[in-house]
């Protein structure tokens, strides 16, 4: 492949291979290609001049083997592919700019060159829309800002100000495409968080075998287990298996339905509990677009209740124009200084600039990775007094390790004991699940599939039959207590001490313990100094719950700086201690990342998904974490008590502005088209004030930043 490198500096390399050089669809095949290297984070193709764009990790080996796989690539090499959700938000960006851009030129060009007539005639072409929006809201006896804006487009009309009239309607204009770009913009986002985490699924064989398979090779037809926890990918009908599933996303109903052969499930619903075998009858990509669709229809109840707030506010105040206006032209008897009243309209302002100040605050989020499914959420997250971690992956590392396999009995080896726990843990996402997965692959102990059925109970731990033997893994409470499995006093010794130094799974057959595997799970390096920083910001109070036994959960407490926490709590418990909270008077954030965290996150104000949550879990949080970055919980405390900053101002401001002009129109010392000059302009610029970065540059130091700064200042 031919190009010239036409920008490189840091971790920004722009190349270019000519016009036509390849079509829309083979640039997102390039940038797919690219994008499978690790150290490559973001390209953006141009097929109108070939430019490939591309974000990478800067080092000079790093752009020599970028330089490679462009150099590799032949006509013959060249494939067709579809946008990431990056790009297709950078695209719907572009175009929203251009547009903007081109209402500025018409504008500014029409109003330099076309002669005053045809000015006139376009400004009347123009103010139809308007007054016909304000006739419908008159005939549906609604006093609202449309009502308001048709009367003042008419009236300046009416009153020969084109100009003003004009102005008036080129600031709706631009309203009108704002508000077009955000509805495609949350349509990007929605659609990027709606298909987290589906990128395999479980295909069960004619012999009954299951085999993991990437999503996109799916057919009608095909036969696919979902495992509990799991998004159901396809619409399909149950053919094995029974199970619960919340389906709330496409029906809005609470409650998970029970499904069993012959039941018909859809994409985009979640497994609660059970597993289920689906016959595939149609592929996701539309029904999940319906439901796309659906959202941002109902994106209404995702406002904040600020912006909601200003919204009835701006309509609150039309009657309050109009009555003014009237009674300035009874005492005065001079249409002017009426129309002077009526073209300031203190909803115009309010309507744009709190909006703006929340989809910029949501901008902003996503920019720092971090996706959020409604302005009330970030509302909710600013005003919040309490926040509640759950322990495994979220203050602690991701990925546990297993650290000891101890045999409890003669009857099974060290290697055996892990290769069991393998076998049965590696259908489960969960964290200790896959450390104890890891660790067999690690060792290079392989298994078949010797146990029959899996049942997973929440918090609790999993049951089977392996080798003709029931088999039960999990939990001290789980084996001890509910399975009534007996330890000897030799092996009671054991426990102890493994207990008190690691968190520990245990391993029963045939009502036996048989086994145990000792994780270490340690704290997050950043965890500490986030919390001490959310403190800061006005968080009262920061709770830790762990199914962790007592002295584990003290020691992690110990090392984050914690002072309350709950041990050995259950999901039921989670959700429990939520609802006391808010029942309390405060308001919570859950932040959790597991299946048995979904209980505990839907009972919250606001709830935040770690960047590897389980997919039931991102489905029920209101905020998704897509980095691994911890800090980003104060990043987004920052974020959003800047937004209500932000808009507290505007209020302020819009009044300040608009109420001068109110007084100075009614005695008359400026005319009407000043008086809406001046508020159009003091609208625009609120607007663009309200769409500036409201986090500063030392908001964006990382976890490890923040570390070398603490380590610094203790040496």
């Amino acid at each position: 492949m031919k190009y010239q490198v036409m920008y490189d500096r840091g971790n920004r390399l722009r190349l270019r291979s000519g016009q036509w050089a390849f079509t829309e669809k083979e640039g997102y095949g390039i940038a797919s290609l690219l994008l499978d290297q690790d150290f490559i984070h973001e390209v953006f193709t141009s097929h109108k001049n070939g430019s490939i764009l591309i974000y990478y990790e800067e080092c000079e080996e790093n752009k020599q083997r970028i330089f490679d796989i462009l150099n590799g690539i032949t006509l013959e090499d060249l494939f067709e592919a579809e946008p990431t959700q990056t790009q297709v938000s950078k695209e719907i960006t572009d175009d929203f700019y251009y547009k903007l851009m081109g209402m500025v030129v018409n504008r500014f060009l029409g109003r330099l060159f076309l002669p005053m007539p045809i000015k006139n005639a376009m400004a009347f072409y123009r103010s139809l829309k308007y007054i016909w929006a304000g006739l419908d809201s008159l005939t549906s006896f609604r006093v609202d800002v449309a009502l308001l804006d048709g009367a003042a487009v008419a009236g300046a009309l009416m009153q020969r100000e084109f100009a003003p009239a004009g102005s008036m309607m080129f600031l709706l204009s631009i309203s009108d495409a704002l508000e077009d770009y955000t509805v495609q913009k949350a349509k990007s986002t929605l659609k990027d968080s709606l298909a987290l985490n589906i990128d395999s699924v479980w295909i069960v064989g004619d012999d009954g075998e299951e085999r993991q398979c990437p999503a996109i090779e799916i057919d009608k037809g095909d036969k696919i287990k979902v495992h509990m926890g799991d998004v159901i990918p396809v619409d399909g009908k149950v053919i094995a298996g029974e199970g619960m599933v919340n389906e709330s996303s496409m029906t809005g109903e609470p409650l998970a339905v029970h499904k069993m052969p012959g039941k018909t499930v859809h994409a985009g619903t979640v497994v609660e509990e059970g597993n289920l075998i689906v016959e595939v009858y149609s592929m996701n990509k539309e029904t999940r677009l319906n439901k796309i669709i659906d959202l941002i229809e109902n994106s209404e109840e995702l406002k904040a209740e600020t912006q909601s707030k200003a919204e009835k506010l701006a309509d609150s105040i039309v009657p309050y124009s109009f009555l003014a206006t009237a009674l300035t032209y009874l005492v005065t008897g001079n249409a002017s200084k009426a129309l002077s009243v009526l073209m300031v309209d203190f909803s115009c302002a309010i309507k744009l600039t709190t909006p703006l100040s929340v989809i910029s605050a949501m901008r902003e989020a996503s920019d720092n990775r971090m996706m959020i499914k409604g302005g009330k959420f970030l509302e909710s997250y600013a005003n919040a007094d309490t926040i509640v971690f759950d322990k495994t992956g979220t203050l602690t590392n991701a990925t546990p390790k297993v650290v000891k396999v101890v045999p409890m009995s003669r009857r099974y080896k060290r290697d055996e004991i892990l290769r069991m726990a393998a076998c049965i843990e590696e259908h489960f996402a969960h964290s200790i699940a896959t450390a104890i997965v890891k660790q067999a692959e690690a060792e290079g102990l392989k298994h078949e599939e010797d146990h029959s059925e899996v049942e997973y109970i929440v918090a609790h731990g999993i049951v089977t039959e392996y080798d003709g033997k029931r088999a039960v893994i999990g939990s001290k409470h789980f084996l001890f207590d509910d399975e009534k499995v007996k330890v000897t006093k030799t092996q009671d010794k054991k426990l102890k001490k493994e207990e008190n130094e690691h968190s520990v799974v245990y391993l029963a057959i045939d009502g036996k313990l048989e086994g145990i595997i000792c994780i270490d799970d340690p704290v997050r390096e950043e965890a500490k100094y986030v919390i001490e920083e959310l403190k800061q910001l006005g968080v009262e109070h920061v709770i830790m719950l762990t199914g962790d036994s007592e002295s584990g959960a003290k020691a992690s407490a110990k090392a984050l700086g914690i002072t309350e926490y709950r041990s050995q709590v259950l999901p039921e418990d989670k959700s429990r201690i939520v609802e006391e909270l808010k029942g309390d008077g405060r308001t919570v954030i859950m932040v959790g990342d597991g299946i048995n965290d979904s209980p505990a996150l839907a009972a919250a104000d606001v709830s935040v998904s770690m960047k590897h949550s389980s997919d039931i879990a991102r489905e029920v949080a209101d905020i998704s974490l897509l980095s691994d970055d911890l800090y980003n919980l104060v990043t987004l405390r920052k974020l959003s008590e800047g937004m209500l900053d932000k808009i507290n101002k505007n209020y302020r401001n819009i009044v300040a502005v608009n109420g001068s002009l109110l007084v100075l129109g009614v005695f008359g010392v400026i005319p009407p088209s000043t008086s809406s000059l001046i508020h159009n302009l003091s609208t625009m610029l609120f607007g663009a004030m309200s769409t500036k970065s409201v986090l500063k540059d030392e908001d964006y130091v990382n976890a490890i930043e923040v570390e070398a700064i603490e380590v610094a200042d203790t040496s």
